[in-house]
């Protein structure tokens, strides 16, 4: 099986985190692109290697899927270990086992600790939970895979408690903007649904409260959908299995061609097998269908079940997010929820990476009154949160000049290179956390950057490694952007250095004043040195 361009760097990626001794690395991979085939292929490197490997999931549909994805990429048969299924004695050098198997004292302890070599955790978001870790601590000299498709930072940081590396991301934008999954437009639905008498449990918010939370809405939510999911193919999610046989029979009382399914159902294998063919438009489930289902023909998703968990609503849009014939975009209903005291997910959560350019394009989608283009409207907003920056950092320099400081701030110098992982840096691993050091300190003074605002040592590797790449490229110097700056120039970070020295100069043979019909805010420097 020949594997996607981002499929392959990613397995060339995870081998090498390995390689270099990391022991525990991360591959994140939107849903629908293909992380089951991705970490096959690297499953069959490591057999080649001699290993041998536990793939690890917390749900059957998972396992089986793990299993025959691997077999027809690979021709590698593995072994299962779940409920009264054992890979003991198996000649097969991959097992396929669930954690709530082998998290047991008694079965655990049938195994070797040195038993696998490598050990590939899938939806890895999961991996903080007890069972993973009793299993990856009692298999602790394993190479360990974690992946997922985990869409921000804000899980990634949780993630970085277990991981030591991000070995590849390929992010959602990325896959859409290439084709390999389909556009997504959101529609904000102007139904105030309150959220003011949920109650928080496990860091997300209770599903018996919200399912009570819920009930007086159904009708005007059922009515809200005859005008936009009539002739589409809609996956709605709801809290309780309850609710949401409720809302299948109210939508079949608009219109609609409803079913549900949930954990319970004995023709749920049915239902769904109804559903791909067209029996239904609409499938209602309480969170069942999050994981382990695809069905490429859905084309509209309705979220009825607020979370705050990122990777959780990632799961729930991702249903809808893969090509399809004739299929031109995903629709993604988003309604208002009415809470003061959380932030909540919304669709531009899926696609921001800063919560400052999510916050301002949930008040666009909002304000905009029809379905947003996700990647254009991530687009627009991160323009406005530039702009506002842009302001803010006109001020600070103002003040700056005042106090005629001699190097440059972090936050200057990544608005003028146009720098936005500098910009809108997080620390997401352990030692990315850590104080930068006193070497990473006295490197960055010295190459013109004022240490005093550089948070970790996270940030610190990241201004080194801009600085460093500038310097190859020929591109301009901390002290060059401030002194032009000070003076009005725009975005001296984007210049070469020569062109930045050549006005200096010139700047410098004129006394220091701005050489006559040169204006600071409108010039472009020519690559040559002269202006334009």
């Amino acid at each position: 099986m020949e594997l996607r361009p981002y499929q392959q760097a990613s397995r060339l990626a995870v081998e090498s985190e390995w390689e270099q001794g990391v022991q525990k690395t991360l591959l994140v991979l939107p849903t629908g692109c293909g992380k089951t085939i991705v970490f096959s292929k690297i499953i069959e490197d490591r057999v080649r290697a001699g290993d041998r490997i536990l793939v690890l999931a917390h749900r059957g549909e998972l396992l089986e899927q793990a299993a025959d994805k691997l077999e027809s990429a690979t021709g590698l048969k593995s072994a299962l270990e779940k409920a009264e299924h054992t890979s003991i004695g198996s000649w097969y050098r991959v097992v396929v086992g669930s954690v709530q198997t082998l998290m047991r004292e008694k079965r655990l302890k049938q195994f070797k600790q040195e038993a696998f070599q490598t050990i590939v955790i899938d939806e890895a978001h999961h991996v903080l939970t007890d069972g993973y870790l009793k299993v990856l601590n009692y298999f602790r000299d394993a190479k360990v895979l974690g992946v997922t498709a985990t869409p921000d930072r804000g899980d990634m940081r949780n993630l970085g408690q277990f991981f030591q590396s991000l070995a590849y991301e390929y992010t959602l934008p990325q896959a859409i903007k290439e084709g390999y999954l389909c556009k997504i437009k959101a529609l904000t639905i102007p139904l105030k649904l309150d959220l003011s008498g949920v109650s928080i449990q496990g860091g997300d918010f209770k599903v018996g409260d919200l399912g009570t939370a819920l009930d007086p809405y159904l009708e005007q939510i059922a009515t809200e959908m005859e005008q936009y999911c009539m002739d589409r193919k809609t996956v709605v999610f709801l809290p309780l299995v309850k609710t949401s046989q409720k809302f299948r029979d109210i939508l079949n009382t608009h219109g609609f061609h409803a079913a549900e399914v949930n954990g319970n159902s004995e023709d749920r294998k049915q239902i769904l097998e109804d559903y791909a063919q067209g029996k239904y438009n609409v499938l209602c489930n309480s969170m069942l269908l999050t994981e382990g289902w695809d069905c490429p023909s859905v084309d509209c998703v309705v979220v009825l079940r607020p979370t705050k968990v990122r990777s959780l609503y990632c799961q729930m849009v991702g249903r809808g997010t893969r090509l399809f014939p004739e299929k031109d975009h995903l629709l993604l209903l988003d309604f208002l929820w009415n809470t003061e005291r959380h932030e909540l997910c919304h669709p531009a959560h899926l696609i921001c990476e800063s919560e400052e350019v999510a916050k301002t394009m949930t008040e666009q989608v909002g304000a905009a009154g029809c379905p947003v283009d996700l990647v254009e409207g991530e687009k627009k907003a991160s323009e406005e949160v530039v702009a506002q920056r842009e302001e803010a950092l006109a001020k600070k320099l103002h003040e700056m000049r005042r106090r005629k400081q001699r190097l440059v701030d972090p936050l200057q110098f990544a608005m003028s290179i146009q720098a936005e992982d500098l910009s809108g840096y997080e620390p997401t691993f352990g030692w990315e956390k850590q104080p930068a050091t006193k070497t990473q300190i006295n490197k960055l003074e010295k190459l013109g950057i004022l240490p005093d605002e550089v948070e970790n040592a996270g940030k610190a590797v990241m201004l080194l490694r801009h600085l460093s790449d500038r310097k190859e490229q020929g591109l301009t110097t901390p002290k060059q952007i401030r002194f032009l700056e000070s003076r009005g120039f725009q975005h001296v970070g984007t210049w070469e250095f020569q062109s930045a020295k050549h006005l200096i100069d010139r700047i410098a043979a004129n006394g220091w004043r701005i050489p006559h019909g040169i204006i600071p805010a409108e010039y472009v420097p020519a690559s040559s040195g002269g202006e334009t």
